[in-house]
């Protein structure tokens, strides 16, 4: 089907696609914490999108308890972004589940809604909210279910130790929060020091913020370049960070010392799970 669009057009059609809602719960369900909130209208007309612009794909997203909020959210945006997609947060109840930070999420599913097929299965990170899921038999074995079905296994943060609890990783390169990077190897996977990893169909972003190359770039994989970038205009990810010490090669060393010793009874932690 030939379509006559250009930039402005696309970024428009975009927009008003995203600004209505297209995967999951509703914004409105989510920020009031009662489920099954209307969702807002779309008061944009859409009916001259490319077909290329949207798809069927299915994402599910884990939330457990104590997890990092924004390991979650940042690629929520990007996946939710995905005209056509289905976005839904998946929880071992359907209990509101409490972030590392307080923020409080509605799960849409549980884990015995697991569909026979999935798009995406992804995992978030956190610190003692991970090490709890790692010690958790139902949260491991609802991932290596999911993992089993899912096109693309995928994690930000130390997400990744828990694809690697669920044996997601065996033979991967992956990466993980630098501070956890190092554990890799004892859940089978070959670390590396990238913002995001791609090796076959798992893809690993690293910590926290890099949630948000992650999603970006799974945007890329399941649409296009162009299709990527509108999105990233429109959320105006420009990344201009007022310091420069987001990672090892350019924090001060007393900065880095103080982290890997506060953290280091984690690591030692999270290595036993293995």
């Amino acid at each position: 089907m030939a379509h006559d669009f250009n930039r402005r057009s696309f970024t428009s059609l975009l927009a008003g696609a995203l600004l209505a809602g297209t995967g999951g719960a509703s914004a409105v369900a989510r920020a009031s914490g009662q489920s099954g909130a209307a969702a807002p209208q779309d008061q944009h007309d859409m009916s001259n999108a490319p077909e290329v612009w949207s798809g069927t794909e299915h994402i599910y997203m884990l939330a457990y308890p104590g997890m990092t909020a924004l390991d979650l959210v940042g690629p929520q945006y990007m996946f939710s972004s995905l005209m056509g997609a289905r976005v839904e947060m998946v929880a071992k109840s359907r209990d509101p589940v409490t972030s590392d930070t307080g923020l409080v999420l509605i799960p849409d599913r549980v884990f015995d809604d697991l569909p026979s097929e999935l798009t995406v299965i992804f995992a978030p990170g956190g610190t003692a909210g991970t090490l709890a899921a790692l010690r958790d038999p139902e949260t491991v074995e609802f991932l290596g279910a999911a993992g089993a079905c899912a096109d693309y296994i995928t994690s930000v943060c130390t997400g990744s130790l828990l694809l690697g609890k669920a044996g997601l990783l065996e033979g991967y390169k992956a990466t993980s929060h630098w501070l956890t990077l190092g554990a890799l190897p004892s859940f089978g996977a070959t670390p590396q020091e990238e913002r995001v990893v791609m090796d076959r169909n798992r893809i690993t972003g690293a910590g926290v913020s890099a949630g948000l190359d992650f999603g970006l770039s799974m945007v890329g994989q399941f649409r296009n370049p162009d299709y990527a970038e509108t999105v990233q205009l429109l959320c105006e990810y420009a990344p201009a960070p007022p310091f420069n010490a987001g990672s090892p090669a350019t924090a001060k060393d007393h900065q880095i010392e103080m982290l890997g010793t506060m953290f280091e009874g984690f690591v030692q932690s999270v290595i036993k799970e293995a």
